[in-house]
């Protein structure tokens, strides 16, 4: 295929450097926002006396008729070209003669790959913001379906304190919602448009780039030409946003590989997101929540990747900067294959409330509560954390629980002790009783439940 740059040299380049140059592999993905942009362009060309209005008109026609040739399947983009940009061009320029050559004034590939870059991560990062709310409203269902379920919570992987289910699953509800606002606070940097910055250093033609940049819904334009063509911190704004989000469901992931094991059997996880082992019958292994943790440190990888490669290039444009769209491509479709299960995955679960209520009971997490009604007596709290590990000491070397400790026992350690003390530790007494505002108990756990209805709306309207 003829190269449209050839004239400084004869355009001949061995096929290995083809291949090795070419990008049509990875950027054909973003034909649409590639022939939307060049569409918008030659609209501003005509309006602008740039180019006759006649031919802006025959351009545009034909821009759309090779946009609608590809969705339905009738044009194949030859994997020959060099990029997507040069695709779309050779096949105007076969279609409409001379006049598809004028779509090229006062532009360069450097813009217009950063114009289409954006967009396409613009339209991206919109659908992952859709899936994480998808996630948001799992939860905050799930949160309320188990408002009333006691689980131990952990801390350092040990038992802690009694907690309600849902509060638990609530907390990944608000990372999340965290996660989309990051991805809506980056698509404000995104929404920048570069078209009209040219190589680097803007045009000698008369253009309207704000024109332009309003009909592909840019909320304003870059201001220096060298950095519009050079900037990539959109795509490390976003991979560093989706990062933080695998982290996330990455902690989650591994909390249900937990949960699910035979050691916790807090939860089990459908049929359709298991595996058997090839050997070992009674297997069940959460192999998709492994591949979410696995996958984590692949979107990692493409973080690293691009912020290794922009590290030491010069203004303006450099062509290592090809190697942007790969990396920040392989984020967007991993996170959003990760998130595509897990909801589902979650919607499916089993949860075995009769299993974690038993955790709860066997692990002491209530000792807490038996230090505060100590407080509630009249001892300082370090006297009351003293006696309080006395007596779990004592019913840990004599296979009791704080539960079913005789009072006369309790009496030994302290004569503050009567009756009153078994509802002060009671499981579910002692969860219910946290009412601080973001605390465990139920009533706490549907107020957050109702803030995040309203955090949802917001997001939705």
């Amino acid at each position: 295929m003829a190269k449209l740059w050839a004239g400084r040299t004869d355009g001949t380049t061995d096929r290995t450097a083809d291949d090795f140059n070419s990008s049509i592999r990875v950027d054909q993905r973003m034909y649409y926002e590639d022939i939307s942009g060049s569409i918008a362009h030659a609209d501003m060309l005509g309006k602008q006396g740039i180019i006759p209005a006649e031919a802006a008109d025959h351009i545009i026609a034909a821009l759309k008729e090779i946009r609608s040739d590809i969705e339905t399947g009738t044009l194949e983009i030859d994997p020959a070209a060099e990029d997507i940009h040069m695709f779309v061009e050779q096949v105007l320029t076969g279609r409409i003669g001379a006049e598809g050559k004028m779509l090229h004034t006062a532009r360069s590939r450097n813009d217009q790959v950063a114009l289409d870059t954006r967009m396409y991560l613009r339209k991206e990062s919109g659908a992952i913001r859709n899936l994480i709310l998808d996630l948001i409203e799992v939860l905050k269902k799930a949160g309320m379906q188990y408002r009333d379920t006691i689980l131990p919570g952990y801390t350092h992987m040990q038992r802690a304190q009694p907690i309600m289910f849902g509060h638990h699953l609530l907390a990944y509800a608000m990372m999340l919602l965290r996660d989309y606002d990051r991805l809506s606070d980056g698509e404000k940097r995104m929404n920048v448009s570069p078209i009209g910055a040219c190589a680097l250093a803007g045009t000698t033609y008369p253009t309207d780039r704000d024109y332009e940049a309003q009909l592909l819904g840019f909320d304003r334009v870059a201001m220096n030409s060298m950095d519009a063509v050079s900037d990539r911190d959109f795509c490390l704004e976003l991979m560093s946003a989706l990062s933080i989000l695998m982290m996330h469901l990455s902690r989650f992931s591994e909390e249900l590989i937990l949960w699910s094991s035979w050691e916790f059997g807090f939860v089990e996880l459908s049929d359709a997101y298991t595996t058997g082992s090839s050997i070992m019958p009674q297997k069940k292994n959460p192999d998709m929540a492994e591949l979410i943790r696995g996958k984590t440190g692949r979107v990692y990888g493409d973080l690293m990747t691009l912020l290794t490669t922009m590290k030491g290039l010069p203004l303006a444009y450099n062509k290592d900067m090809q190697e942007d769209k790969e990396p920040v491509f392989d984020a967007v479709d991993t996170v959003k294959l990760c998130l595509g299960i897990l909801t589902p995955m979650l919607k499916t679960m089993k949860v075995k409330e009769d299993n974690m209520y038993a955790a709860a009971q066997r692990g002491f997490i209530n000792a807490t509560d038996l230090a505060d009604y100590l407080v509630t007596k009249g001892l300082p709290f370090r006297e009351a954390y003293k006696i309080s590990g006395a007596i779990v000491s004592h019913c840990i070397a004599n296979g009791q629980v704080l539960e079913t400790l005789p009072l006369k026992t309790y009496q030994t350690f302290s004569d503050v002790f009567a009756e009153d003390l078994y509802d002060a530790i009671d499981l579910r007494n002692a969860v219910n009783r946290r009412t601080s505002k973001g605390g465990t108990s139920a009533a706490s756990v549907e107020e957050q439940c109702s803030w995040l209805d309203a955090q949802l709306a917001a997001r939705k309207g």
